[in-house]
């Protein structure tokens, strides 16, 4: 008997597409990166050390954890780490092609940047999800120290390693992904619902698209209507 493609496809799919937790937009007629705001642009005196900091994206959430100083331990994919040595360089901030090329290599860094870096002009919540843990948050010091302990090159996986898993094992001892859980759980739905034809043919197009056969500036214009219609 033949496996039933969807899912795998479905899998694929969600691997790729959490790339865009973290591409930032291209300013219009530039080929290049936009700026991060100047330093001093958020008000980090309300910060302390170990705080769970959390910037939504336009799909997804972004997180890292506060080591104080205006600095953010965060885990980034990035292809850097797996082909140089060379601190200077992987840590100078990641732009979208290190990203997109750490994502396909499975490969990360959990790194230090500054609040600008880390935010990217993006809204800050802090300790938010400290309501789903009740009793679980460690200490601060300790989720600090978590944090920078991981300090360095990893490696990536949507399902097991990403940015809230980082976070979540830092601040409550446990490595968990609520938006990859819920996010799969949309796709099974989708899966065993009637219109899984449909779904499969979507599925499929959109894998195809994002292994690469449309333009990488298109992919949001593409998608967020798909997601759009899973949500429905």
């Amino acid at each position: 008997t033949m496996k039933n493609p969807v899912p795998q496809a479905a899998s694929l799919l969600l691997e790729k597409l959490m790339l865009l937790v973290h591409i930032r937009p291209l300013p219009a007629g530039s080929g290049g990166e936009t700026p991060p705001p100047a330093p001093g642009y958020y008000d980090t005196s309300c910060f302390k050390r170990g705080d769970l900091l959390e910037v939504p994206r336009t799909l997804f959430i972004h997180f890292g954890i506060y080591l104080g100083e205006n600095r953010v331990a965060h885990l980034m994919p990035d292809i850097l780490p797996s082909i140089t040595g060379d601190r200077r360089q992987i840590q100078q901030v990641v732009t979208n092609k290190r990203l997109i090329l750490g994502v396909i290599a499975r490969t990360a860094s959990v790194r230090v940047d500054t609040v600008e870096d880390f935010a990217y002009g993006g809204s800050i919540l802090v300790n938010h999800m400290d309501r789903l843990f009740e009793d679980q948050v460690l200490g601060s010091e300790e989720a600090a120290r978590r944090a920078e302990k991981l300090v360095g090159a990893t490696a990536y996986s949507l399902l097991w390693n990403n940015c809230e898993h980082f976070v979540t094992y830092c601040r409550y001892g446990a490595p968990v992904s609520f938006q990859t859980d819920k996010f799969c759980e949309t796709v099974k739905m989708i899966i065993r619902d009637q219109r899984s034809v449909l779904a499969s043919m979507l599925v499929g197009l959109a894998s195809i698209l994002c292994l690469g056969v449309a333009p990488s500036t298109t992919l949001p214009t593409i998608f967020i209507p798909f997601f759009l219609w899973m949500a429905g």
